[in-house]
């Protein structure tokens, strides 16, 4: 499986000694109080925020496939997401996206919002967790077409560097029919579209 990614294996004890060696290189006493724990925080943090190598996307979904005759828009949207910057290693966060047109087999909705975990756990671009959510849909369950589109903020640009802490980042991916501008509107008006309970 390609997607899965072949990561060599690394103790917590030795990110715990590279944590503590960065504290120390970064002019910080790893021996006071408040520092004691934290290279072990850190390691287990990190772990937890890069879970998705170790985890199969295509599995997750094959695990929840139903057979139905419905072929209208399916849309699960403002998926939460946070990740982590592949260049600077620092967290991006957002609302996901995602529409399928099935064709003959739908997803238990829970599964949509599991892929975008998996790939969001991973160190990323934007640009490419919007990719790999639509395509693995795609292959998965064949649809007449699928949509992604993805909002989120970036520390990398709100904390550092231009210091803009009002940008967001749009992106998308449009395959099969949602290619179709009329298919391609309907999707984009129904995200944003807000009913009396703000959904």
């Amino acid at each position: 499986m390609k997607d899965l990614i072949a990561t060599p294996t690394i103790t917590s004890a030795s990110l715990d000694e590279l944590m503590r060696e960065m504290l120390v290189r970064l002019g910080e006493q790893p021996e006071r109080e408040g520092l004691l724990q934290t290279p072990q925080r850190y390691a287990k943090a990190l772990q937890d925020l890069t879970k998705g190598y170790r985890e199969d996307p295509e599995q997750i979904l094959q695990g929840a496939l139903f057979s139905v005759d419905y072929d209208e828009m399916v849309i699960v949207k403002d998926i939460e997401m946070f990740s982590l910057c592949e260049h600077h290693m620092l967290p991006f966060f957002g609302k996901v996206h995602v529409a399928y047109i099935p064709k003959g087999k739908v997803i238990g909705l829970s599964k949509v919002a599991r892929l975008v975990e998996v790939f969001a756990r991973r160190l990323q671009v934007q640009e490419r967790i919007t990719v790999q959510i639509a395509e693995t849909i795609q292959k998965v369950i064949q649809p007449l077409g699928v949509g992604v589109v993805i909002e989120a903020r970036h520390l990398c640009m709100m904390m550092r560097g231009v210091e803009k802490q009002h940008s967001a980042t749009v992106t998308s991916s449009m395959l099969g029919a949602f290619r179709a501008q009329q298919t391609r509107q309907e999707f984009l008006s129904l995200i944003h579209a807000k009913n009396g309970n703000g959904i």
